[in-house]
């Protein structure tokens, strides 16, 4: 299933808005479940793709700003279901 999220033009501030709106909505997920877990590898995996939403963030926000015209700008989100198998252990 395909989901169409954005997909259009917009001016320099709505699409700074935008970009800012949709990565803080998927920064607050990743600082929730660093709150909710206690394993390090994924609080180690979470802090590291903080800092990297962080960074894409601020280029985005400093490419479209230097920006004279508007933004084309399109994101699609693809969901597949995918089955857990278990495996049923004879006694």
């Amino acid at each position: 299933m395909h989901l169409q999220l954005i997909e259009g033009q917009y001016t320099v501030q709505e699409s700074i808005e935008l970009l800012t709106q949709l990565l803080q909505v998927k920064i607050k997920f990743h600082e929730s479940k660093i709150e909710q877990t206690s394993s390090e590898e994924d609080i180690s995996y979470r802090e590291s793709r903080l800092r990297y939403l962080q960074q894409e963030l601020a280029n985005l926000r400093s490419l479209i700003s230097s920006n004279n015209g508007t933004v084309q700008m399109s994101a699609t989100i693809q969901v597949q279901l995918k089955q857990t198998t278990y495996e049923t252990i004879a006694a």
